[in-house]
């Protein structure tokens, strides 16, 4: 297998963005940039714009990126979910929750070309970052989603766990 793949398709989609035409995978794909066979040679770098964590479900990207993590899209969600933490700053709290999703989708990615040590590391770090998150946040039952990832580091079985949205806390 050349690429991951997600194993529930029926997963809720968020976004109205068509995915791309392959998953990137270092070493097995076209580089999306930076080969004219990728599926993003000569488009714009993706540059989200910043919205308050109240506005989430404005933001279409912010949605498209939830999407790409969900469909194992994990290079791709990465390179939308750095942009917002560019654009919001990395120092602070949304920033900081990105970074977090960010190093989520790196380390699914890590796992898949079985750089298991690597991908352990960026799980424990998001999840560290995560504790300093809102229990909810951008639509995401953050102590949900920590104890799903939680359970996928001490789990054999890889199956990444997927980020649902919800209108309101659950509480």
């Amino acid at each position: 297998m050349t690429e991951p793949h997600p194993s529930d398709t029926s997963r809720p989609r968020y976004s109205v963005h068509l995915f791309p035409v392959y998953r990137f995978v270092p070493g097995k794909n076209p580089h999306p940039r930076r080969d004219p066979r990728g599926h993003s040679y000569g488009k714009p770098e993706p540059t989200p714009s910043a919205f308050q964590p109240e506005d989430w479900r404005q933001s279409d990207d912010y949605l498209h990126g939830i999407d790409l993590y969900n469909f194992a899209y994990w290079w791709e969600c990465h390179e939308i979910f750095e942009g917002h933490w560019h654009a919001v700053g990395r120092d602070t709290e949304q920033g900081n929750f990105f970074q977090a999703l960010i190093q989520f989708a790196a380390a699914n990615l890590k796992h898949f070309t079985g750089n298991h040590q690597a991908a352990e590391k960026l799980l424990t770090s998001g999840i560290i970052r995560l504790q300093k998150t809102p229990r909810f946040y951008m639509g995401i039952d953050v102590a949900d989603l920590n104890e799903n990832l939680r359970r996928h580091v001490a789990d054999s079985d890889f199956c990444a766990p997927i980020i649902l949205l919800r209108e309101q806390d659950p509480a």
